[in-house]
């Protein structure tokens, strides 16, 4: 389990919106994605590489998801994500939880999140 934050120059709801809309996650990170704004609605991102369903959406505000790539035994559980968005003087606080990943994995995952998610947003929004 690991915990990152970032902060992005746009409101809590740019952020949340573009996380749940394909077009949007798409472009924010460069790679082919669909998304969906419902509850048990399913998502994948970077071409098919991960998939999940949303959880508990709560508008403008959080996103929790269960998660897992095509890097996963098919024994392992789904992982757990949770995306926080608070408003700052500056924009946004996104702070990102990911729980439950299989055994060894979370560093990975820590750099992929900064590398693939937290800097492409940086200049998508910026």
């Amino acid at each position: 389990r690991f915990t990152i934050t970032t902060e992005l120059p746009v409101s809590p709801k740019a952020v949340y919106s573009a996380s749940l809309d394909s077009h949007a996650h798409s472009a924010m990170t460069q790679s082919p994605a669909s998304a969906s704004t419902e509850v048990a609605g399913i998502f994948t991102a970077h071409d098919g590489c991960i998939n999940g369903i949303n959880l508990e959406l709560v508008d403008g505000k959080r996103i929790l998801q269960s998660w897992r790539t095509s890097e996963f035994d098919s024994t392992d559980p789904d992982s757990s994500l949770e995306l926080v968005s608070e408003p700052i003087k500056k924009g946004t606080r996104l702070t990102l939880t990911h729980s439950n990943l299989p055994d060894g994995k979370a560093d990975d995952y820590e750099s992929g999140w900064q590398d693939f998610y937290f800097n492409p947003m940086l200049e998508y929004f910026s």
